[in-house]
């Protein structure tokens, strides 16, 4: 593939990890950090403390200038936090070239207005081509994309062809990247999955064992189905790696940090001690406000999600909810694709 210039917005291990491995793959690759002090760090020792194994290319800039950071990219690589994109993208519609390309790897569903990230970037970016607006995702936690461990994600763009140049892109002998044209399914369960992931948590926090958890995560997957296909999503995506794999991932691993605070808060601490334990961002406690009203608004069933809901913002009890969770009425399975114009023999 032909040298790209590409900006990466967002100096967590995740917008690091991929900075690095695009500019491995022999690319022109910026990446922006918010604070002065973050970027002159990283930019003299080479190193970031969010991602110390990876040693940063000598050609890779780093910079807390956000303007040098875009200047001549053909491709904005978005890696902040999910409820940061809109104030960190939405002053740079001046900036938008033709046929420019913005990438969001951010996960998680806009607060105050219940849009997904791209649909975010939609709404700040006006004058960029709607289909060069798309996400990557899956199942890839930065400390083992930095160590080119196996790993496959997902781009997806309402353009097929968009998708495939994406594709190429980012491709490496470790790093499988598939195309989708299910934007909205690959974002719903890409975001989603975060908000199981502190439910997984909180399952391991109270010692509930591996029949509680694998129930946990199946009928999780079921309340991201439903939602999905409530706005319109396709239903194979979620059997996908933006949808099953990246829910195994994130409901399993020693990296994931919702899951790990969902396990502080099922031992007892309230949110703020278990948030206090994390460095970065864990999007699942906002994601949950989100999904909760999402689903509301369209009365999609969700009780995984209004159980997380209850305990982080509720005060209810972790273990009275697995209570409530167990108690409720006896239910047909696959009568979760319970949704208006589909009748489930698709899935």
């Amino acid at each position: 593939m032909s040298r790209t210039r590409i900006a990466v917005l967002g100096a967590g291990s995740w917008g690091t990890a991929l900075a690095v491995s695009l500019s491995h793959s022999g690319h022109d690759v910026s990446l922006w950090a918010r604070r002065a002090e973050a970027a002159e760090a990283i930019r003299t020792s080479r190193r970031n403390d969010y991602l110390p194994h990876a040693e940063l290319p000598a050609d890779l800039e780093v910079t807390s200038e956000i303007r040098s950071a875009l200047e001549g990219s053909d491709v904005w690589l978005v890696a902040v936090p999910s409820q940061s994109v809109r104030s960190v993208v939405g002053d740079l519609e001046d900036a938008v070239q033709p046929n420019l390309t913005v990438i969001s790897v951010a996960k998680g569903i806009e607060n105050e207005t219940l849009l997904t990230t791209s649909g975010v970037l939609r709404d700040v970016l006006p004058d960029a081509d709607p289909s060069r607006l798309g996400v990557l995702y899956g199942p890839s936690h930065a400390e083992e994309v930095a160590l080119e461990r196996p790993t496959s994600v997902v781009a997806a763009f309402p353009d097929l062809e968009v998708a495939s140049v994406v594709q190429e892109l980012f491709m490496r002998p470790a790093l499988r990247v598939y195309t989708n044209a299910d934007l909205v399914g690959v974002e719903v369960g890409g975001s989603v999955k975060n908000v199981m992931a502190v439910a997984a948590g909180i399952s391991d926090g109270l010692g509930l064992g591996d029949n509680a958890k694998a129930a946990l995560v199946t009928r999780g997957l079921a309340e991201i189905t439903r939602l999905g296909l409530a706005l319109g999503a396709d239903a194979h995506t979620f059997a996908g790696l933006a949808g099953l794999g990246d829910l195994v991932v994130t409901c399993f691993s020693r990296h994931s940090r919702n899951r790990a605070f969902g396990e502080r808060v099922g031992k007892g601490e309230t949110q703020t001690e278990a948030l206090g334990h994390s460095t970065m961002v864990v999007e699942g406690v906002r994601t949950t406000e989100s999904v909760r009203e999402l689903a509301r608004r369209l009365e999609v069933e969700m009780p995984i999600t209004e159980a997380v809901w209850s305990i982080l913002f509720d005060g209810l009890d972790p273990a009275r909810a697995v209570g409530q969770l167990m108690a409720r009425d006896p239910k047909l399975e696959g009568a979760h694709f319970d949704v208006p114009g589909f009748d489930g023999t698709e899935a």
